[in-house]
């Protein structure tokens, strides 16, 4: 185990590095250009169903803290499709690492729902085969997925990468993708009509809220402090749906600072791909000031 001057030293060293990050101009908020796309296509981002409705029911809510998780792999997705065929030969490494990022942030995301969610889900709310469709939907896209990830880890080299290849993979899932990831918020908002749905303020509703919760928190742990948690706060727009998201996740300020800067150093080069910047405001992709680059 490290002595105090160990983690001390590390520590000092992490915040220094995140000093220079936020100092780095591909860090700062230029704001997304009307002439240029931005992570908001071409997946359409999910409207949430607390925004749409003003409902406050424990599946409304569940299903609009899913609705975040969800909107930031989608501006993942996009970030990387309409980046791709434009990062330069020197921001190759960079870009990968950013896209293997992703994958593994949606597999484990995928992986914790089959495994962990689903089923307290269908415990708590006493009905059997509820997620049915949606099982489908995750087989519908999984192939695609997972090809996008060979792709990126059989290149010998990262000159080797052709980010129009990148581009047609994932094109050959897109849809069902895209599809997933609205229709799963829908179905959990569905489950608030079901005979077995548990009353408000009951037992099983106070059990059915503390599942989305902790399910919530510890699937994005679980993607790790320096890779998935800040892919997901640097993908989390608070401008979105009139700012009403700004403070989400709750956590105090220091804490999210922290997350993004700290745990974000230690991968830094890849968060410029991101779409938000460490404040959360949307910002121009990086890669589209250069030309397409064509092998």
């Amino acid at each position: 185990m490290p002595g105090w001057k160990t983690v001390v030293f590390f520590s000092i060293q992490a915040l220094m590095l995140a000093f220079f990050l936020n100092q780095d101009p591909k860090m700062a908020a230029k704001p997304p250009s009307s002439t240029k796309p931005w992570a908001d296509g071409p997946c359409a981002l999910i409207t949430t169903p607390q925004y749409a409705t003003n409902k406050t029911d424990i599946f409304t809510l569940g299903a609009t803290h899913m609705a975040h998780i969800h909107n930031a792999i989608l501006r993942g997705y996009n970030s990387i499709y309409q980046q791709a065929p434009h990062v330069t030969d020197e921001d190759k490494p960079e870009f990968i690492g950013y896209a293997q990022t992703w994958f593994r942030f949606v597999k484990s995301h995928h992986d914790d729902e089959e495994q962990e969610l689903f089923p307290q889900v269908e415990e708590v709310v006493g009905t059997s085969g509820i997620w049915d469709a949606t099982h489908k939907e995750h087989e519908a896209f999984l192939t695609g997925l997972s090809n996008t990830n060979d792709y990126l880890a059989q290149l010998a080299e990262a000159f080797d990468f052709d980010g129009f290849e990148l581009r047609r993979i994932m094109s050959t899932f897109q849809e069902p993708f895209a599809a997933h990831f609205h229709s799963e918020i829908k179905t959990i908002v569905s489950f608030a009509d079901l005979p077995t749905a548990p009353e408000p303020s009951s037992v099983k509703a106070t059990q059915a809220a503390a599942v989305f919760k902790s399910w919530g928190k510890k699937t994005v742990m679980k993607t790790g402090s320096t890779e998935g948690v800040p892919f997901l706060l640097l993908n989390l727009d608070k401008t979105y749906e009139e700012g009403k998201w700004a403070a989400w996740p709750p956590m105090p300020a220091p804490v999210r600072w922290g997350l993004v800067n700290v745990g974000g150093a230690y991968h830094w080069g890849r968060w410029k791909f991101a779409s938000c910047d460490s404040s959360g405001m949307p910002r121009e992709l990086y890669a589209l000031q250069f030309p397409e680059n064509k092998k």
